[in-house]
């Protein structure tokens, strides 16, 4: 490829492919093969600095010469008038294919405006390949040549692709493409990464030195912006302590908490800054709000155009309103402070004037009390607090307003009562919830929808006390034709009833409660309160061991509850718990380690015991089935101090057997009995509950680990009998895992006897394939499941998870060598030839490889020298690599 003019030297940068960095992350969403992008001719990629705009336009240029199609870059400049702009796009398709006679006039002479584009579109039309033309950075393009884009767009051939990244500022006018689906945005909430996917970027980058808690942690604190994820590694990975790094950042301090604030905040206007310090005091930023309390008539202007130009604003969830970056919000609310007093309660008041207005009562509310004015903030929140929370979750909001009230605040306000003791029922506060109740009842003539409501608080302060008999007790009475009429309440007290068919081992009556439960006219009213409906059902399914039903169900809840209350919020981390115990079954442990990151600390001081239960043996599993025995012990330990923090003894008692099951692996026969004389000594301590309930919960959990215990110390025997006893209170309480795994227990000793045991163990596998639970009998005991492999003669693949997708990654035996892509730029011959050349082998040595005469091989050299534009043979293989020709071999 030898330039004809001096015209081509000065463009061959602007066409040569930036540098793939070598641990970049494909994101599997994010594939150029992915059902959303692959039917759309053209995709624009529209996002501020710092949302990895060209490392994404580099990963599909990969993928695309790795399917073969021809790839054709070009990197604009803010002098590319429409003449240069065809002379770059001819010299891109000409290097992109190897053709050096492509564009051969345009390149000597482009003609003036669109002519010259349509000249190249015609002869890319005459050319018999595909091509995915690439143009980054189109903003700085001039208006005239932009406009050259938007026609080459409009245009386009059908063997032609365009992708297109600019930032959200530039106006290439294409929106009647996007309405007709012709064109798609990928825009910067689609390019933020996600929480699984940084915990990939972290492993890859870090390895170990980052737990995935802190992993977590630091995805949250730069909320997935990925120039924030970037410079936090680098900065973690220069240090020593990476983990007091990330300590620091949460803590508002520290050289990557400045950095981070500094890149959000940095070349800002100083009016800008002025508007964004004033609307800091916001969480959530409208337009219209924004002028409220600003007094700017170009506040939504203003507002637009930083959210098109800075990282720091981001579309929330709904309609217009924006977000402020956690870390940018937390820097100016620090010169908010700075302001005289007199002008931060004005602007706390406007705001509050607004928010009330507009229906935005709590909101109100606490910028009616940053301004001083008290009684009408308490009035607001009585207003809307109980609202909030049976609404839409509120939880927090309502206990931080806990804190601030005074007593005799709340005795005044019988609603803000109510919804205090709803809020304390639900998570380790729930001896709190009982006295606000007493309160309420002594201070107010409770009728009968008032008593029976607080018969659902303390009913539901019983389920997290994990009192499943006083639960009863409490429910019993107003189980049939509650005197109830609020819509929310009526909800509430169907979940209930589905909870209660649970505990008495009904998971499928209690999904047939969920369904004839009453259906409000209002549905939104109740998207909280009916995500306990999933709740419940996705734990009815958990509880047979229908893994498979449990993730389909529970995994657009959780999506959408962590959209709406946060990653953190108690809900969202409960409903993980139940994800993270379904997808482990399912094998994936990664997805199921992600799903808890950063979640276990919230789970254990306000999670149901079930889910606390289910998180730390979860997390103990994984990392038991990672060979650090060590760190499986600590978490089930950890699990036995939230039982004895919370007086959750069966809490407890599930730790030890888990601890039991764990030893039992190695045979410990000592460790495995000393443990379950602890279990007999808290089941017999006379403080230890007597419920029928919660001893059938208990009691199953005994006979397993004294099977166990046997199994441990080979005493084949003597392990039956537990082993039929837990199995018999299985299969009353419904319990279809533990049923499994008993099944194939027992099969298990039965054939150390001697005895005939294949059709129960036939049965047990039979079970396991069609629940979806790929690890029960690993999870068991391993010499159970060799032996269910051996004696079934199953195929390890029987008991696999599916494997992960792999486009545009090829295997480690292909990348042991230097790898040609399969571009259409070479043919196969070449692409032969420059895979040996890369090894260092002579001609002769090539020809011999492959089997044809020297001659031959010299003039696929000479080919190879023309189409790479390379004088040497080692100029060869390194212009292949920068072409994205040749994958390096420790690639």
């Amino acid at each position: 490829m030898t330039p004809t003019s001096g015209t081509t030297d000065d463009l061959l940068l602007k066409v040569t492919p930036p540098r793939v960095p070598r641990n970049l992350l494909s994101r599997a969403r994010l594939l150029s093969s992915d059902l959303r992008f692959r039917d759309h001719p053209v995709v624009l990629v529209q996002a501020p600095a710092g949302f990895g705009k060209t490392s994404l336009l580099a990963q599909w240029r990969r993928e695309h010469l790795a399917h073969g199609a021809v790839v054709a870059w070009l990197s604009a400049q803010a002098h590319d008038q429409p003449q240069r702009l065809v002379q770059a796009l001819a010299l891109a398709v000409r290097v992109g294919s190897g053709r050096p006679t492509f564009g051969h006039t345009l390149i000597e002479s482009a003609p003036s405006g669109l002519e010259g584009v349509t000249i190249w579109l015609a002869e890319l039309a005459h050319a018999a390949f595909d091509v995915v033309l690439i143009v980054d950075e189109a903003d700085r393009l001039p208006t005239n040549s932009r406009d050259a884009v938007a026609y080459l767009v409009r245009n386009a051939p059908p063997n032609l692709r365009v992708v297109v990244a600019a930032r959200t500022d530039c106006q290439l006018g294409l929106d009647d493409l996007v309405a007709y689906g012709q064109c798609i945005v990928i825009g910067p909430a689609f390019l933020r990464f996600q929480i699984d996917e940084t915990l990939e970027l972290v492993r890859g980058r870090l390895g170990t030195r980052l737990d995935n808690d802190t992993a977590a942690r630091l995805h949250e604190l730069t909320e997935g912006w990925p120039l924030g994820l970037q410079l936090a590694m680098s900065i973690v990975a220069a240090g020593t302590d990476a983990r007091a790094e990330v300590d620091s950042m949460a803590a508002r301090s520290g050289s990557l908490h400045d950095h981070l604030v500094d890149l959000l905040l940095a070349n800002l206007d100083p009016a800008d800054g002025a508007f964004l310090t004033r609307i800091a005091i916001l969480d959530l930023l409208h337009p219209d709000l924004c002028r409220a309390v600003t007094q700017l008539d170009d506040a939504p202007q203003r507002l637009m155009r930083l959210s098109n130009d800075t990282p720091m604003l981001a579309l929330a969830e709904h309609g217009e309103w924006l977000r402020m970056h956690a870390l940018a919000r937390d820097a100016l609310r620090l010169r908010v402070a700075a302001l005289p007093a007199a002008e931060r309660s004005e602007l706390h008041a406007r705001a509050a004037t607004w928010l009330a207005e507009h229906g935005q009562l709590e909101a109100a509310a606490r910028h009616a009390l940053e301004s001083g004015q008290r009684e009408q903030a308490y009035a607001l929140a009585e207003r809307s607090l109980y609202e909030s929370l049976m609404a839409k979750g509120r939880q927090e909001a309502v206990l931080e307003w806990l804190a601030r009230l005074p007593d005799e605040e709340l005795d005044r306000r019988p609603r803000l009562l109510l919804a205090a003791a709803w809020s304390l029922a639900l998570g380790e506060r729930h001896d709190e919830a009982g006295r606000l109740v007493a309160r309420l009842l002594e201070r107010t003539a409770a009728d009968e929808a008032l008593r029976c409501e607080c018969a659902l608080i303390l009913s539901g302060a019983a389920i997290f006390a994990d009192e499943p008999d006083r639960f009863a007790e409490l429910h019993d009475p107003w189980a049939e034709a509650p005197p109830l009429r609020d819509p929310m309440l009526l909800q509430v007290h169907a979940n209930r009833t589905a909870f209660r068919a649970l505990l008495e081992g009904e998971p499928a009556v209690a999904r047939l409660r969920q369904q004839r439960a009453p259906q409000a006219p209002d549905a939104d009213s109740l998207h909280y309160i009916g995500r306990w409906s999933d709740f419940i059902v996705g734990l009815s399914y958990l509880w047979e061991g229908q893994a498979l039903l449990a993730e389909n169900l529970l995994q657009p809840t959780l999506a959408r509850a962590d959209a709406d209350l946060g990653r953190r919020s108690p809900f969202s981390c409960m409903l993980a718990a139940l994800l993270a115990a379904a997808v482990w079954e399912r094998d994936r442990p990664v997805d199921a380690a992600a799903l808890l990151a950063n979640r276990l600390d919230v789970l254990e001081h306000s999670g149901l015991p079930e889910t606390v239960l289910l998180s730390f043996r979860t997390m103990a599993r994984i990392a038991a089935a990672e060979g650090t025995e060590h760190r499986a012990l600590e978490l089930l330990g950890a699990m036995d101090a939230a039982g004895i923090a919370r007086r959750l003894p069966r809490l407890r008692v599930a730790s030890l057997v888990d601890q039991v099951r764990m030893h039992a692996r190695r045979f410990r026969a000592e460790t495995c009995r000393a443990l379950c004389t602890q279990i007999d000594a808290l089941l017999a301590d006379p403080a230890a509950p007597r419920g029928r309930l919660w001893r059938r919960s208990v009691d199953v959990l005994r006979e397993l680990a004294h099977g166990y215990a046997a199994i441990a110390a080979q005493d084949w025997r003597k392990a039956l009998a537990p082993l039929e006893r837990a199995d018999g209170l299985a299969v009353s309480l419904k319990l279809g895992r533990m049923h499994i795994e008993l099944l194939g227990l027992r099969a298990f000793v039965l054939d150390r006897c001697g005895e005939q045991s294949l059709g129960l163990l036939r049965e047990a596998v039979d079970l396991a394939q069609a629940y979806g639970l790929l690890r029960v009998f690993k999870d068991a005991h391993p010499a159970l499941g060799d032996w269910v492999r051996q004696a079934m003669r199953t195929p390890d693949e029987v008991f696999a998870a599916p494997p992960a997708a792999t486009i545009g990654r090829p295997s480690p035996h292909e990348v042991s060598r230097p790898r040609a892509t399969p571009s259409t730029a070479l043919t196969p011959k070449e692409r032969e030839v420059l895979e040996l050349l890369a090894r260092n082998l002579s001609n002769k040595e090539i020809g011999l490889a492959m089997q044809v005469g020297e001659e031959t091989i010299k003039w696929h050299v000479k080919n190879l020298f023309a189409k790479l534009d390379a004088g040497t043979r080692k100029q060869v293989v390194q212009r292949a690599r920068i072409l994205g020709l040749l994958e390096a071999a420790d690639r």
